[in-house]
């Protein structure tokens, strides 16, 4: 499905300088202003940025079906993202009932969580402050912004490597409370790999977005791999 529009010659300038401020924005926003904010400000903030920048991506002339919020898609989203939902729930249950894979789930961040924790996490915390954000920011305004000035490929590609820088803070907060490196070239290295790893998701999920045509697919995806992943390393901890 084509993102493009027909956009003339008078509006290419404006197109480019909305997508490369896009840009900017969310590298900081993750890696800076999201540190910096207390905890319980972080799923009404990025629901307000979210709502901010569907704003100003039609503002700019991106349309709905653009931004893979189109209704006529909502079932083919919806087919897709469950597939792959149900895919994960599969992959995540296999490695909690085979004693040597549990280990590969565990996460520290969540040993000592309780069920009021757990519970705001994967129920508010994850679906709203991380998935819709997300997923409105990088599979809907950004690959919609960059495909009206680059070639579609040359979007997806950028889409995903903003999406893999968008996570070296929290690649950093992972390495820090599972004690996974010691020294700043290994911590380095770590977090290295991290966003290389998180910006081949980002191309998975721009791949569902662009075959189901709707933000709904990638969004499941994402919620299944970020929510259930969570509930995966407590219980692999409880039964460690």
């Amino acid at each position: 499905m084509s993102l493009t529009t027909g956009a003339g010659p008078s509006t290419a300038r404006g197109h480019r300088v909305f997508a490369a401020v896009l840009v900017v924005v969310l590298l900081l926003w993750n890696n800076v202003v999201v540190a910096v904010v207390p905890s319980s400000a972080y799923v009404p903030l990025n629901c307000a940025a979210a709502a901010v920048l569907l704003g100003a991506a039609r503002w700019s002339g991106l349309s709905w079906e653009q931004l893979g919020l189109s209704r006529s898609r909502v079932r083919a989203g919806l087919a897709w993202g469950g597939g792959a939902f149900a895919l994960v729930a599969a992959l995540y249950a296999t490695g909690l009932v085979v004693p040597g894979l549990q280990p590969l789930l565990a996460d520290d961040r969540v040993a000592g969580a309780d069920f009021g924790d757990i519970a705001g996490n994967v129920l508010v915390r994850i679906p709203l402050g991380t998935v819709l954000w997300e997923e409105v920011a990088f599979r809907g305004v950004l690959l919609a912004a960059l495909a009206r000035v680059l070639p579609l490929r040359s979007a997806v590609v950028v889409a995903a490597v903003v999406f893999g820088l968008w996570h070296v803070r929290p690649t950093l907060s992972g390495v820090a409370a599972n004690d996974l490196a010691d020294g700043p070239w290994l911590v380095g290295l770590v977090v290295v790999l991290g966003c290389v790893a998180t910006a081949a998701a980002g191309l998975l999920f721009t791949w569902l977005r662009l075959r189901s045509g709707s933000l709904l697919a990638p969004a499941l995806l994402h919620l299944a791999t970020n929510a259930m992943g969570t509930v995966a390393a407590v219980a692999a901890h409880r039964l460690g």
